[in-house]
């Protein structure tokens, strides 16, 4: 494989696509060696026909806000690879979104499910359209007139969008409620569904509770423990939430959160009430962290970021290259022994770099946020059998899952010197999992 001819080729057909681009460099970066020992791949052109999407589906969204007046959003659905499983990946709704960031995020999510385990393949989907501000009638409104382009390409045995940044239990309720309509079936065709229509228990906090399972392995591995260490969170929405309920349960102290205003510091330690008040924030301030230090007397520091802070553990938790290069260099300069990403790509690719030179445990979002779409796949598995489980049962699951991903990580990742290489490890399972499915199934 020539990395270098590839991306030349795919940055003169995407150009611009930046963050597709990374996503794909650092895949191909990684399997560089295991792909070159199977000339297989090769005469299959495995890596030319992975790193392009099966189709991409780009269609307009008018709808009528409270006013009357007639808006207009594009929708997107990447279909981009399912040789394990359907399509599977979320549903963004943000101003920012466009196809460079649900390319990155279809393409990281092919890798990501494979390593669940479970029969899903790869994809994204979403809209620029924002529902932040927005009434609950004309977020429904939005949301059926999305799915009524959207739904004659999705089904139980085909796509299974699920939520994302600005799709919640509200957006899945609509969406959901419009397909039924329209396709006259009730399927597991979506996840993060209420419980009252076919959800599952711990879905909103399972990619946070999942990412501690994670990170708690990746310090056992290397001769330590969660139990009274510091933790840096950013964002605070659901992910947020989920890791810090769950690092709070398995003795850390959580000391920071943030939004686009700035982040708090409370020195001690995010748990109990403040825990609960994180998605009572998010539902009533617009992404605003500063009200959390009125209310429990901690400190707010406007317009910076939490890795400046002195703690044992960085855990990514709002949105992709989040930490950079800077960021990476104060972490480690505090002394942080472990940065894992709860978002997806939470660093940038200089950060990573320089956190690997340095030997401090790293996990990729592959692996350490996979526990929101393993949840989700078990949500599908609930809905196929028509049955439901207890949170427990789920949450037992979920961490049997969590670290048979780990055991993938440290089996491909783990270096001469001993140090485990997460990322490689994440990016080199996963990829041997789903170039076997291709190989197995012929030129299609």
């Amino acid at each position: 494989m020539n990395i270098e001819k590839l991306m030349q080729s795919l940055e003169a057909k995407h150009p611009g696509e930046n963050e597709y681009l990374q996503a794909v460099h650092e895949v191909l970066m990684t399997i560089e060696d295991v792909y070159n020992a199977h000339p297989e791949f090769e005469q299959a052109k495995i890596a030319e026909r992975l790193v392009e999407p099966d189709r991409i589906i780009t269609f307009k969204v008018p709808w009528v806000d409270d006013r009357g007046d007639v808006q207009v959003n594009l929708g997107y659905r990447i279909q981009f690879n399912n040789a394990i499983g359907p399509y599977k990946g979320g549903l963004r709704f943000h101003p920012s979104v466009n196809l460079s960031i649900l390319k990155f995020l279809g393409f990281e999510q092919i890798f990501k499910n494979a390593l669940t385990t479970l029969p899903m393949g790869g994809g994204k989907g979403g809209s620029d359209f924002n529902p932040k501000g927005k009434s609950d009638a004309e977020v429904m409104r939005f949301c059926q007139a999305f799915m009524t382009e959207l739904w004659q390409y999705i089904g139980p045995e085909t796509d299974v969008p699920a939520g994302d940044i600005g799709v919640g239990g509200r957006e899945i309720g609509y969406m959901y409620g419009m397909y039924r309509k329209l396709a006259r079936q009730n399927t597991g065709v979506l996840t993060g569904k209420n419980l009252e229509f076919g959800g599952s228990l711990i879905r909103p906090e399972a990619t946070g509770f999942g990412g501690l399972y994670f990170v708690k392995q990746m310090l056992e591995t290397a001769g330590t423990s969660l139990k009274g260490k510091t933790i840096a969170i950013s964002g605070f929405g659901n992910v947020a939430w989920g890791a810090a309920t769950k690092a709070t349960e398995l003795g850390a102290k959580v000391v920071s959160i943030s939004g686009p205003d700035g982040y708090i510091y409370d020195e001690d330690g995010i748990s109990g009430e403040k825990i609960d008040y994180l998605l009572e924030l998010r539902a009533t301030c617009n992404d605003i962290v500063s009200p959390y230090a009125e209310k429990f007397g901690a400190k707010y520091i406007p317009n910076r970021r939490p890795w400046e802070l002195k703690v044992d553990i960085a855990l990514p938790c709002a949105t992709q290259n989040e930490l950079d290069k800077n960021d990476a260099k104060l972490l480690i300069e505090n002394g942080v022994i472990c940065v894992g990403e709860i978002s997806n790509m939470g660093c940038t690719p200089e950060a990573i770099d320089l956190l690997l030179k340095h030997k401090i445990m790293y996990g990729p979002g592959k692996a350490v946020n996979a526990g929101g779409v393993a949840t989700s796949g078990l949500e599908m598995t609930q809905n196929a059998m028509h049955l439901s489980w207890t949170a427990p049962e789920v949450d037992a699951k979920l961490h049997q899952i969590m670290s048979e991903i780990h055991t993938q990580c440290v089996r491909y990742g783990r270096e001469n010197d001993g140090y485990i290489n997460y990322m490689k490890g994440a990016n080199v399972a996963g990829f041997l999992k789903v170039a076997k499915a291709m190989m197995a199934q012929g030129i299609i």
